[in-house]
């Protein structure tokens, strides 16, 4: 069912607005907002070096939008659902986790690396 994925896609429940940033941003340090996956990807004003090394280093690639700049494609795949993760097969796209999946990391990037590495390893032909 998740042979030949060639990239993974996460989609932040944030919009990429400077308004967007900054809004999440006081809204998740006052227990207002939140995305499991800006969790996992970035630390308090910065990405996560855990994460850039992950990108790096996975077997296929993977890139981040948000909300609001997120191509139509991805955007229908979603289907209004953030975060998500989901992996590009030919032209389709399938949810490799949503919310509840992301959230289950608590923010750890180190486990979510292994997972998406272990994930990929049972993916590939």
């Amino acid at each position: 069912m998740t042979k030949d994925v060639s990239e993974l896609i996460g989609v932040y429940d944030a919009d990429s607005t400077l308004v967007g940033e900054i809004s999440y941003w006081i809204g998740a340090r006052l227990g207002r907002t939140h995305c499991s996956l800006c969790e996992l990807t970035h630390g308090l004003f910065t990405v996560k070096k855990e994460w850039t090394e992950c990108s790096r280093s996975l077997a296929v690639p993977i890139c981040t939008f948000h909300r609001n700049d997120a191509p139509a494609d991805v955007l229908t795949a979603c289907n209004g659902r953030f975060p998500i993760l989901l992996a590009r097969r030919d032209s389709v796209l399938q949810t490799v986790l949503d919310r509840h999946g992301l959230e289950s990391f608590g923010g750890d990037t180190p486990s979510f690396v292994s997972w998406l590495e272990y994930w990929l390893s049972q993916s590939r032909p």
